[in-house]
């Protein structure tokens, strides 16, 4: 039954991806049809051509390798100072350059010279390639959206799951009380296992982060007031200063490090809980600001992975996971104690992540990322307007084919840590529980 759930995990998660990668390519489609661009091909994933069918000028296929997909617009590059295609040179950087020109006006057709993509304004191009990353951020947010107001998430909440016995520093290495250890303020003011928090000192209390910096600015006496099987009870503790696990702003646990705050003594309990739209808001903006985040540590996470991948080293869970970790997750999924329907959210929640990251991925500036075409549209508009503010001649569309040796590189590098990745993803995945 088992292996039979991860299967299905499996293939709901590569479902998401294909449809996840469909959106996204529906965006750059729509928007160069919208401004006239023609389009011969629309595919799903590379490889070998499963299947296609031809619908008016353009082809729509899937093919085997469901790592991505694209859309074939005629003209993505200007022509060469000639003003055509020109011969191939010996050099291997100028030999890539007119490649991929060559390849930009393959299949060009009659009336066709005012249907390329060079030949729209700067402001369309950037629409089209930003069409794309787009269509996965407006996925990844209504996904979110749904799980985290529709279904909840598992959160930390003002209930008490337990009340502790005495005062122990949080750099202590025990979890008994030790001999001397005086008794606990939470103890003390008769905070019981399932007590729900209603107000602390008067203010009312609505989740388990705001809770929890009110206790920590309190050191001293508080009120109280908690809701016990139905009825409300007023409590009064004397907080004190303790040795307590540091927080940041957001309030997230920093890890290995400690703060001396206002401490009650008892642990709160999980649970899901639905989130507010502003609660929604205030969690997607987090992970968009971790998502950034990573993206730029991501380097940095290099060598652990290479660790992890061949020298046997522990897979950290925030290591970077390609399509096929993210599928071994997936199926995973199906496989948690949990009841089905928190198994269904955290799975959109899994394809909600993929297309966040997808969106961040393709914003990066770089060639072939859309994000490169997107600054070579806003560079080529910069010229032309700095050209007319100095009466200068106009110097004409920004050939963003004489980047393609840069973008060779960046390629390579793609896809030696795309195989990397992929190792790790197999010898050592990331497992969740």
């Amino acid at each position: 039954m088992t292996a039979l759930m991860t299967v299905l995990g499996i293939v709901v998660f590569v479902v998401g991806l294909l449809f996840s990668i469909a959106w996204h390519e529906l965006g750059h489609l729509s928007t160069a049809k919208l401004f006239g661009i023609r389009v011969p091909q629309y595919m799903v994933g590379f490889g070998p051509t499963i299947w296609s069918r031809h619908k008016g000028e353009t082809e729509y296929g899937v093919k085997a390798i469901p790592l991505g997909g694209y859309i074939r617009m005629i003209g993505m590059f200007p022509p060469g100072e000639d003003g055509k295609v020109t011969a191939r040179s010996t050099s291997p950087w100028r030999g890539m350059i007119e490649d991929a020109r060559s390849a930009a006006y393959e299949e060009l057709k009659p009336g066709d010279e005012t249907r390329m993509f060079y030949t729209r304004k700067p402001w369309k191009r950037v629409i089209v390639m930003f069409a794309g990353p787009f269509m996965n951020l407006i996925l990844a947010v209504a996904v979110f959206s749904a799980v985290l107001m529709g279904f909840g998430i598992q959160t930390t909440t003002t209930s008490v799951q337990s009340v502790n016995a005495c005062v122990v520093a949080a750099t202590a290495k025990t979890d008994r009380c030790p001999k001397d250890a005086e008794e606990s303020p939470a103890l003390a003011a008769g905070l019981k296992a399932g007590d729900k928090f209603v107000a602390f000192n008067g203010h009312q209390v609505k989740d388990w982060d705001a809770l929890q910096k009110q206790i920590r600015r309190t050191i001293g006496p508080a009120t109280i007031e908690v809701e016990r099987q139905g009825r409300p009870v007023v409590l009064h503790a004397n907080l004190i200063k303790n040795t307590v696990p540091k927080i940041d702003g957001s309030g997230h646990y920093v890890q290995g490090e400690t703060q001396k705050a206002g401490f009650l003594g008892f642990t709160p309990a999980r649970g899901v809980v639905k989130q507010t739209p502003a609660q929604a808001a205030d969690w997607m903006g987090d992970m968009v600001v971790n998502g950034v985040q990573n993206l730029i540590d991501l380097p940095k996470k290099v060598p652990a992975l290479w660790g992890a991948a061949f020298q046997g080293e522990e897979r950290k869970p925030d290591s970077p996971m390609g399509v096929v970790g993210a599928a071994r997750v997936g199926g995973e999924v199906f496989t948690l104690d949990i009841p089905p329907q928190q198994q269904l959210a955290t799975m959109l929640f899994l394809v909600a992540g993929f297309n966040l990251s997808l969106f961040l991925f393709n914003m990066l500036p770089l060639l072939p990322l859309d994000g490169g075409h997107i600054a070579g549209a806003l560079w080529e508009s910069i010229r032309r307007h700095a050209a007319r503010v100095f009466r200068r001649a106009d110097p004409g569309p920004f050939d963003v084919a004489k980047l393609m040796p840069v973008a060779y590189v960046v390629a390579g590098v793609f896809i030696c840590f795309t195989l990397l990745v992929l190792v790790a993803d197999v010898i050592n995945p990331v497992r969740i529980g």
